[in-house]
C-alpha cells in the first residue's frame, strides 16, 4: 500500500472550501441535486470530465449546509491512487484522528452515527469499485448519512441515483439571439464572458465580438472547462483569434490555473485521464466511433467499428461502457438510441486513431456504410417507410456529408461518391438541402466521375435541383446530355425521370402544350418500367400542367390517379404535393372549402417533416382563397410570412413558377381592397412571424375577439417573451422538457435553456411555480 498523502483534502472548518469564481447556470441541475438528496442516500453526478460535476456538486452541498448539521465535507480522490486508501481519505476529510487500532470503516460508523451529515466524494471513476463497497457500508449502517457522488460513470449500488450533468446550453444557431445582451442570458456565453472579464478587466460581450463568442462556445460543444481555458486565452489573444485556433485545440487550450489539479489544467490531461480509464476494447470504439460525425446508432457502430480487436457481439457492452463513462452521450430518438461524441472527445479520438494508422480503413468503411444507407433510402423511398427515411437521412445529415467529402477527396472514389449524392435526390429536395445536393452533383460531374449509368442519374437528379434554384439553363442542358446518354445505353427508367425533369422545365419556361406532351411521355415510360415513384412525380407536374391549361377535368382525374398511387404504396411526400396540386384546381374553380381542406391537409405533412419548400406553396394556395373570400388581412399576412420564406429558399414557388401569376393576382388583389399603406403593414405583421406561428396562423384561423384575448393575455404574461410565454404554457399543462421540445420542433437542450430563463426572469426554482403561475394570469383572462 502506498502511503497515504499528506493532504488530500483543503479542509476549512465547514469542510468545504470556498468558492473564488462565481456559479453560472446550473439551476435546474442543482434543484433536482437538492430534491434526490432529500429522499436518497446516495446521488451520483455522471458527465464527461470537465463537465462541471465537482463544481455542481460543491455549491449543492453550500447551498444544504443547514440541512445537515451533523457536517458536511468534501473528500477529493482525484490525485489518490491507491484503492486502499479510500477509507482513509474519508476519515482524514472529516478530521477522525488517526490512531486508533479498530478498523477505518469501523471508525467511520462510530464517529457518524446519530449524524444527519453529507459527505461529498469528488472524482470516483478511477477507484469505483472501492468508492461502491465504502458507500455501501456506510449508508447501511448510518439511515442519516447522504453521500453526493461525482463520476464518470455511476457506482452501480442499490441505493443509488444518479443525475446525467450535460454541457452548458448553447447560443443556437439561427440567429435568433441577436443582440449581445441576449447571447449573454445563454450559460455558456454567461461563464465565458465572466471567466474572460477576470483575465482581461473590462471585457464585455458587444456586437462586434458575439458571433466569435457564441462560436467558441460552440465549438467546444458548452464543456465550462474548455470554455474557461479559452477565455484564458484572452489574455493575449481576440475572440476571433481564439476561434480560428480552435481546431487546434488541444495546444491553445493549455493555461488553466496553476491551483487547479493537474488533470485540469490542460484540456489533453483532463481527457487523457478519460481516456486511461477505458478498457482496451473501450480505447478501441472511442478511437472508431471518431469517424462519425453528428452521432451514430448501434448499427452503425456494429457495421464500421467491428473487427480486428473487437468482435460485432462486443460492441454493445462497449458502447454501454462508454456511455457509462459519460465518454459517449446517449440521445433518445423515437423507437432508438443514438449516440454522440462531443466534438472535443471526438477530435481527440481521431486524433488517437490517426496515430494508429487506421484512420483511411475506417473512413472507408464508415462511407461504405453510408453509401448502402443511401441506396437503401432511395430504393424504399415511395413506401409506408418514407416518412422513417427521410427522418433518418435528416438525422444523419452530418455523416452523409462525411462521406461525400471523403469519396471527393480520396482518388478513385469520386464514382462513388457521385452514385450517393444521386441516390440522396429526395433527401436534397425535402429538407431544403437542395443548394448542398447540387454542389455534390455538380463536383462528380465536372470531374467526370463514374460510369455512364451512374451519370446519367447524376445528370437528371442534378437538372432537377438546378430548376429548384431557378438555373434552367443549366438545367435543360444537364437533363438532355442525360436524355441523350439513357437513350444511346437503352436505359428506359433513367430516360422516363430525363423526359419527367424535360416536360418540368418546358412548365418553367411557359411551354405548357410541350410539357403536357413530355409529361404524358414520361407517364408512359414510369408505367412500362413499374417506377411508381417517378410516375407520382410526373402525375404532379401533370395534374398542374392541364389546371393552369384550364382542362379542370383532366387535372382532377390526373390528380385523383396521383393520390390512388401513393395511397397504395403508403407514400405521403408524392400525396402532400398532390394535395397541393388539387387545391389549386379547387380554388380555381371557386370550391375555396375543398381548396383549404387539401392545403392544410398537405401543410400539416409538408411541417412535420420540415419541408419549407412544400409548406411555402400550402400557404400560397391558402393565401389566395383567403383573398378570394374577401379576407384581404389574413391574405396580406400569409403573403408577408411567404416573403420569408421564399427567401430562405432564394427563389420565389420554386419548381412552380408557372403559379407566379396567381401569387401576382392575389397581392394586386389585397392592395385595391385595403389600400397600400394597410397592405404594407399586414405583409410587415405577417413578415415578423416566426416560421412555425406563421404555419400556426395558415392552419388556424382567429377571430377579433380571440385576438383581444391573446394580445391581453401577452400583456399579464410580461416579462416573459412570446416563446418564453409559449414554453410557460405547456409546462403549466404539465408537458416534460423531451415533449416540449418535440412540440415546437426544437432540441431539449434549447427547450430546458428557455425554461432556466423563465425560472431566473421569476425568480422561481421549480416547474410547479411556473404552472402556478401560469394558472393564475389564465384565471385573469
Amino acid at each position: 500500500m502506498t502511503a497515504l498523502p499528506t493532504r488530500v483534502s483543503r479542509r476549512v472548518p465547514n469542510g468545504l472550501p470556498a468558492e473564488v469564481t462565481s456559479f453560472v447556470g446550473r439551476r435546474h441541475e442543482l434543484a433536482e441535486v437538492k430534491r434526490l438528496l432529500s429522499g436518497s442516500h446516495v446521488v451520483t453526478l455522471t458527465g464527461v470530465g470537465g463537465v462541471g460535476k465537482s463544481r455542481l456538486a460543491l455549491r449543492a452541498a453550500v447551498d444544504l449546509r443547514r440541512a445537515f448539521p451533523g457536517g458536511v465535507w468534501l473528500v477529493e480522490l482525484a490525485e489518490l491512487s491507491d484503492p486502499g486508501l479510500v477509507e482513509h481519505a474519508v476519515a482524514d476529510a472529516i478530521g477522525l484522528a488517526d490512531y486508533s487500532r479498530l478498523p477505518e470503516l469501523d471508525r467511520l460508523i462510530e464517529r457518524l452515527a446519530g449524524r444527519h451529515a453529507l459527505i461529498v466524494l469528488d472524482n470516483c471513476e478511477h477507484l469505483l469499485t472501492s468508492c461502491a463497497v465504502l458507500v455501501d457500508a456506510l449508508v447501511r449502517s448510518l439511515p442519516h448519512l447522504r453521500v453526493l457522488v461525482t463520476s464518470r460513470q455511476p457506482l452501480g449500488i442499490v441505493s443509488e441515483q444518479t443525475v446525467a450533468v450535460a454541457p452548458l446550453p448553447l447560443p443556437v444557431a439561427d440567429g435568433s439571439l441577436s443582440t449581445a445582451e441576449s447571447l449573454v442570458e445563454c450559460d455558456a456565453v454567461q461563464l465565458f464572458a465572466e471567466r474572460a472579464a477576470a483575465v482581461l478587466p473590462g471585457f464585455t460581450v458587444t456586437e462586434a465580438n458575439q458571433e466569435a463568442v457564441a462560436a467558441i462556445c460552440r465549438r467546444l460543444d458548452g464543456l465550462p472547462l474548455a470554455i474557461e481555458l479559452a477565455a484564458v486565452r484572452l489574455r493575449a489573444l481576440s475572440a476571433e483569434q481564439v476561434l480560428e485556433r480552435l481546431d487546434d485545440r488541444f495546444r491553445l487550450l493549455t493555461a488553466g490555473s496553476r491551483a487547479a489539479p493537474p488533470r485540469q489544467r490542460t484540456l489533453r490531461a483532463l481527457i487523457d485521464w478519460s481516456y486511461e480509464l477505458c478498457t482496451p476494447g473501450e480505447r478501441l470504439l472511442w478511437q472508431r466511433a471518431s469517424v462519425f460525425s453528428g452521432g451514430l446508432d448501434l448499427e452503425a457502430a456494429e457495421d464500421v467499428c467491428s473487427g480486428d480487436g473487437i468482435r460485432t457481439g462486443e460492441i454493445l457492452d462497449l458502447v454501454s461502457g462508454l456511455v457509462e463513462k459519460s465518454v459517449l452521450v446517449r440521445e433518445e430518438q423515437p423507437g432508438s438510441v443514438r449516440y454522440r461524441l462531443l466534438d472535443t472527445i471526438r477530435q481527440y479520438g481521431r486524433e488517437r486513431l490517426a496515430a494508429s494508422g487506421r484512420m483511411a480503413d475506417l473512413q472507408r468503411r464508415h462511407r461504405d456504410h453510408y453509401c448502402r444507407l443511401a441506396a437503401r433510402a432511395r430504393a424504399e423511398i415511395f413506401s409506408s417507410s418514407q416518412v422513417a427515411w427521410l427522418a433518418d437521412l435528416q438525422r444523419e445529415h452530418a455523416n452523409l456529408r462525411t462521406a461525400l467529402e471523403w469519396s471527393y477527396g480520396e482518388p478513385g472514389e469520386e464514382g462513388t461518391g457521385l452514385a450517393m449524392a444521386a441516390d440522396l435526390f429526395y433527401h436534397w429536395v425535402t429538407r431544403a438541402h437542395v443548394r448542398e445536393g447540387r454542389v455534390w452533383l455538380d463536383q462528380g460531374l465536372a470531374a467526370g466521375a463514374g460510369p455512364e449509368e451512374t451519370r446519367v442519374v447524376a445528370l437528371w437528379a442534378g437538372a432537377w435541383l438546378a430548376m429548384l434554384q431557378d438555373d434552367t439553363e443549366s438545367a435543360a442542358g444537364m437533363v438532355e446530355e442525360s436524355r441523350a446518354i439513357a437513350q444511346r445505353l437503352g436505359l428506359e427508367r433513367a430516360l422516363a425521370y430525363a423526359t419527367t425533369c424535360s416536360g418540368a422545365i418546358a412548365m418553367r419556361r411557359g411551354d405548357q402544350s410541350a410539357a403536357i406532351k413530355l409529361l404524358r411521355e414520361a407517364a408512359d415510360a414510369h408505367r412500362v418500367v413499374g417506377d411508381p415513384a417517378g410516375l407520382a412525380l410526373t402525375l404532379i407536374r401533370l395534374c398542374h400542367a392541364h389546371s393552369f391549361m384550364g382542362d379542370g377535368a383532366l387535372a382532377r382525374s390526373i390528380g385523383e390517379e396521383s393520390l390512388v398511387l401513393c395511397e397504395t404504396h403508403g407514400d405521403s411526400w408524392h400525396r402532400a404535393y398532390t394535395l397541393m396540386a388539387l387545391g389549386v384546381e379547387a380554388w380555381r374553380e371557386g370550391d375555396f372549402a375543398r381548396a383549404v381542406a387539401l392545403e392544410k391537409d398537405g401543410l400539416r405533412f409538408n411541417r412535420m417533416i420540415n419541408d419549407i419548400r412544400g409548406a411555402g406553396l400550402n400557404v400560397e394556395v391558402l393565401a389566395w382563397v383567403a383573398a378570394s373570400e374577401g379576407r384581404y388581412e389574413r391574405a396580406a399576412r400569409l403573403l408577408g410570412a411567404l416573403e420569408v420564406v421564399w427567401r430562405s429558399l432564394g427563389a420565389q414557388l420554386p419548381g412552380f413558377e408557372h403559379l407566379a401569376r396567381y401569387h401576382d393576382q392575389c397581392r394586386a388583389r389585397c392592395v385595391e381592397a385595403m389600400g397600400d399603406s394597410a397592405f404594407r403593414a399586414a405583409t410587415r405583421r405577417g413578415f415578423r412571424l416566426p416560421y412555425n406561428d406563421a404555419i400556426l396562423y395558415a392552419l388556424h384561423e382567429e377571430d377579433d375577439q380571440g385576438k383581444r384575448r391573446k394580445q391581453g393575455a401577452a400583456e399579464r404574461l410580461a416579462p416573459l417573451t412570446r416563446r418564453e410565454a409559449e414554453i410557460a404554457e405547456l409546462v403549466a399543462r404539465g408537458l416534460s422538457n423531451k415533449d416540449i421540445a418535440s412540440a415546437l420542433v426544437i432540441s431539449q437542450r434549447t427547450a430546458e435553456g428557455h425554461i432556466e430563463h423563465i425560472l431566473n426572469k421569476l425568480g422561481f426554482n421549480s416547474r410547479a411555480q411556473i404552472a402556478a403561475w401560469m394558472s393564475e394570469r389564465t384565471r385573469e383572462d
